[in-house]
């Protein structure tokens, strides 16, 4: 549950799921431990399904892992599985693909109370076949300048590979967005653009059309965290772990350079 943290990433001053999975790691370890994580979540955004990797001393005993980290961590955070990574497993540059879902209440109806964490409330009541229309138009492999925010170094080409809606039996919009990585806030600022075709402010093909020019959109259109949630990370099958471990490579060696 993301509403009280500051991210995933450490920060000084700030309560961060890394800190105090590490924290905690390192309490039961007595040694400083170091974690990589498949999707750096931002503030307020939740997960349901998240993959890290870590090396611990070889006499630490990983069978009761999960249960001694929950004993130790605060109910926002469970971990449900530790299990002996196979050779080559990388949880960032190993992963193929990372799926995210987004939940709108729309149209003035009351969010449940349970629901309130994780699903954002929109006033305008929402047509999910346009939304659709508009994401379908910029599935696949493109540029996506136009919804990321800026950061050194970090390439906005992307492989996205579903962008879909629909309402779930509470009438509840619900998205599902999935591509082999995303930018820093590309998500929302996606959410965003698409809710604005699917209450009628700009038409079926304005998406693409800002896409293919790199306009890049207002932050208003940026979503609030609390409705996005992680929901899956996949992995190649263990015998391509190799091959896949070979293409990233000079990515991870450009980063152990960086520091």
């Amino acid at each position: 549950d993301g509403s009280d943290f500051s991210g995933w990433a450490k920060q000084p001053g700030l309560r961060t799921i890394q800190e105090e999975i590490e924290t905690a790691l390192s309490t039961i370890t007595r040694t400083q431990v170091a974690t990589i994580v498949a999707g750096r979540t931002d503030a307020g955004v939740h997960a349901k399904h998240q993959v890290l990797h870590l090396d611990l001393p070889a006499e630490i005993e990983i069978e009761n892992l999960a249960f001694r980290l929950n004993q130790i961590l605060k109910k926002d955070i469970r971990i449900l599985s530790v299990i002996k990574a196979p050779q080559y497993f990388h949880a960032r540059f190993g992963a193929t693909s990372r799926s995210y879902q987004y939940k709108i209440t729309d149209g003035g109806q009351v969010t449940a109370p349970l629901d309130r964490y994780d699903s954002a409330e929109w006033f305008r009541a929402l047509d999910i076949g346009l939304m659709n229309q508009a994401c379908q138009s910029i599935v696949g492999e493109h540029d996506f300048f136009t919804f990321c925010k800026h950061r050194q170094g970090m390439s906005t080409v992307k492989n996205l590979m579903k962008f879909d809606w629909h309402r779930d039996e509470k009438g509840v919009v619900i998205g599902v967005i999935e591509a082999n990585s995303f930018g820093y806030n590309m998500v929302r600022n996606l959410v965003g653009a698409a809710v604005c075709v699917g209450e009628g402010r700009f038409e079926v093909g304005w998406l693409r059309k800002i896409l293919d020019e790199k306009e890049r959109v207002s932050d208003s259109y940026v979503f609030p965290a609390k409705g996005l949630s992680l929901i899956k990370v996949e992995f190649p099958p263990s015998d391509q772990y190799l091959a896949h471990y070979n293409s990233y490579q000079p990515a991870l060696a450009e980063q152990e350079d960086e520091g």
